[in-house]
């Protein structure tokens, strides 16, 4: 039996030897095979990433070529415009005629002994606005550092001397923008994990990016902005770069940003002048390396598994190659004539954008008029606690209005298509004419005009009605007025009740007439379509974004009513508006005159008013000041708070107190880290007795409906929009702390 057993051990043992014999070869075999596909897969790494670094200074140096062009173009550009100005006969008629065109926004000249001369605008032009002092040139001539224009976006400008029979008789300057450099950056760029920014050498500034590309908007950021945000901090680092851009050489280094290896690049453009400045990835660069690695292994997988298979279907994809390849050209094509038309509306669109927000500016100024008048008065009559309380209200009132005209360019869209709603809301008709007097007398005085005010006849002065748009409509109206009247002209507001139609309505009439330039009866027909403006040599000094009366007359309709114009050119201009307005159920049946104040009992007013007495309030809020006006704003009706600055930490906060630590939170919306939304559905779904029943009120800017419902869906209970209206914010906290 001993014997027995002995030898069927020893014959399993001669098996396993042979077993392990036969098997050594095959893993011999392999292993010779993986050390080849290892040696193989790290050789194509590294030559691929050394092309693709080589790719990558070509496209770096293809599309600084091309701005080189660009720039090249223009300046030669420049010296035929300079011909033609020295065979003028008058140089400055010649520059007044040109009109500007997609780059080139402004053309000025200044004689030789000069220093002030004319723009195509018919604006004075020093050359002092601008800085030739990096001694940059373009063929030959001086290159300006970049600034930001009139039209809020980046420019510079080149200067060429005007010679007539060889004498330079003038220095012609001609100011282009950026955004025909915009079409050489790649709309792709390593599928858009590389970053590419144009940095202006001069200032360091961020002058343009490719369109979805980068995080942060071109022009608000620097080159330290850049290495901060990408934690480039080190000292050495950032003096080679400088020594490199102050000498026009390429720069090209390996740095980690955001935990993985990048390529950072910063590339010289018209010997230095700007630079092309980004990174990419090492991984991104390696890509096209790991996927050829990738596909060696699975070509010998298939090849030691699926040989044969794959010779019987050569024939077949052959055959089907030649298909795919047409099919492929044709979508191509397809895609290639989508994108097109693409650039195309969006480039519409951009440029519809720009002369939108351009022309907008004069209707914000009126109220910013108004604000800044009355805080010069402020600080001049510190001391008179009268007068201090009156521009305070002024300046509350213009403040307020000049947020409501910020919240039209928003919603512009919304007007112009007819999807506009109206907030119905109970106001005060003399609170509101009260306000516009504010914003608009001080206009009409500073060019020693009368403004005079009338209502007569107005049975109810309390209505429903979206008291913002209404004073819109006044606004847009008077400040029309008052910019298109001559110095000491006449301004009259009348607002006048009619006949009613119904008890329930009360049917009145609003008319501004002026003595001022009067309109032309072609300009009549037009002057409530958008975008126009009537031009001769006495209004055309007068900036405006023709939006006005296209607004106004779409407010108006949209609130019932009408809206007729009548004016004679050089007697001045009346406008008359029609509205009915529903009167509040508790006014309705109140005789005319009889005092409209607050309808809540004198006992639910001491309530409210020392509702936030002995409070204390979890706050989320980031910005410093904001913080600061809050905290200032609670302590002084008698409560405390607790200031986090993202929404991690207030709810942090929150669920490491003690129950009944904080009477409510006050929580902003915009925050790092997280935001109100997260921070408050993260509170609600806290295992605790009051994470669902706290109060949580949104604070933020974001003010629209949908922001409201957002506020809603995430938990809060109520929304308040910034700036705060201490008032509305304690009836709000009022109504949930009773």
């Amino acid at each position: 039996m001993l014997s027995g057993y002995l030898y069927m051990e020893k014959k399993k043992r001669r098996i396993l030897h042979k077993k392990q014999i036969l098997i050594a070869p095959f893993i011999l075999v392999f292993c010779i095979l993986g050390a080849v596909v290892f040696f193989i897969s790290r050789k194509i790494t590294i030559e691929m990433s050394e092309s693709a670094i080589g790719n990558l200074s070509e496209s770096l140096d293809l599309i600084s070529n091309s701005i080189d062009a660009i720039l090249k173009r223009e300046a030669q550009f420049q010296k035929m415009i300079a011909k033609e100005i020295a065979n003028a006969a008058k140089p400055e008629d010649f520059v007044l005629s040109y009109d500007r065109n997609d780059t080139m926004v402004k053309l000025s000249l200044i004689l030789s002994g000069e220093t002030v001369g004319i723009s195509n605008t018919g604006e004075a032009f020093a050359e002092e606005e601008l800085d030739f002092s990096a001694g940059k040139t373009v063929d030959g001539l001086p290159l300006s550092g970049s600034y930001i224009n009139s039209m809020g976006t980046w420019a510079y400008t080149i200067r060429c001397p005007v010679i007539r029979e060889g004498k330079e008789i003038a220095s012609l300057y001609i100011e282009y923008i950026y955004d025909s450099v915009d079409d050489m950056f790649p709309g792709s760029f390593y599928n858009r994990d590389a970053k590419l920014y144009l940095m202006d050498a001069a200032s360091e500034r961020l002058v343009l990016k490719p369109k979805g590309i980068g995080e942060r908007d071109a022009g608000h950021m620097s080159l330290d902005d850049f290495y901060y945000a990408n934690k480039i901090l080190e000292t050495d680092i950032q003096e080679n770069v400088a020594e490199n851009i102050k000498n026009g050489k390429d720069v090209m280094f390996y740095h980690d940003i955001q935990n993985e290896a990048s390529l950072i690049y910063m590339w010289s453009v018209n010997e230095g002048a700007v630079y092309l400045i980004g990174y990419v990835p090492v991984q991104a660069i390696q890509r096209e390396g790991n996927a050829v690695n990738q596909n060696i292994l699975i070509v010998v997988f298939v090849m030691l598994t699926a040989f044969t298979a794959c010779c019987c279907l050569y024939l077949f994809f052959e055959r089907q190659h030649d298909k795919i390849r047409k099919d492929q050209e044709q979508e191509r094509e397809l895609h290639n004539r989508q994108l097109q038309e693409a650039l195309q509306t969006a480039q519409i669109a951009n440029n519809s954008k720009t002369m939108f927000l351009s022309n907008m500016s004069h209707d914000i100024r009126t109220p910013m008029n108004a604000i800044l008048g009355f805080t010069t008065l402020l600080e001049k009559d510190a001391d008179n606690p009268e007068r201090v309380r009156e521009y305070t209200r002024k300046i509350t009132a213009s403040g307020q209005h000049l947020l409501g005209l910020i919240n039209d360019v928003l919603d512009i869209s919304k007007i112009e298509s007819g999807k506009a709603a109206l907030t119905i809301g109970e106001f005060s008709l003399d609170d509101m004419v009260s306000s516009i007097d504010a914003i608009i007398r001080p206009a009409a005085k500073a060019k020693n005009q009368s403004f005079e005010i009338a209502v007569t006849g107005i049975r109810h002065t309390r209505l429903l009605g979206d008291e913002t748009r209404l004073g819109q409509i006044l606004l847009n109206l008077l400040s029309n007025a008052v910019k298109y009247t001559q110095e000491g002209g006449s301004i009259q507001l009348r607002i006048s009740g009619l006949r009613q139609h119904s008890s329930q309505y009360e049917h009145f009439r609003i008319e501004v007439e002026d003595n001022g330039y009067g309109m032309t009866p072609e300009y009549l027909k037009t002057i409530f379509e958008a975008f126009t403006r009537a031009e001769n040599s006495t209004t055309n000094k007068v900036q405006g974004t023709g939006l006005g009366m296209a607004i106004t007359k779409n407010i108006v309709e949209l609130m019932g009513g009408t809206i007729e114009v009548f004016s004679k050119e050089g007697e001045g201009s009346r406008f008359v508006v029609e509205l009915e307005l529903r009167i509040p159920e508790t006014k309705a049946e109140e005789p005319s005159g009889k005092a409209e104040g607050d309808a809540r009992t004198p006992a639910a007013q001491k309530a409210e008013a020392e509702c936030l007495r002995g409070r204390h309030f979890l706050v989320a809020e980031d910005n410093e000041i904001n913080a600061e006006i809050l905290s200032e704003l609670l302590l002084i009706e008698g409560a405390t708070c607790e200031i986090m600055e993202n929404g991690r930490l207030a709810a942090t906060r929150f669920e490491q107190a003690p129950p009944g630590s904080f009477d409510a939170i006050l929580m902003d919306v915009q925050m790092p880290v997280m935001n109100g939304y997260e921070a408050s559905r993260t509170i609600r779904a806290m295992e605790r007795e009051d994470a669902g029943t706290i109060p949580i009120i949104a604070m933020t800017a974001n003010a629209f409906a949908e922001d409201v419902k957002d506020a809603m869906d995430a938990g809060m209970n109520a929304h308040v929009a910034k700036p705060i209206d201490m008032e509305l914010l304690k009836r709000t906290i009022n109504q949930y702390l009773k």
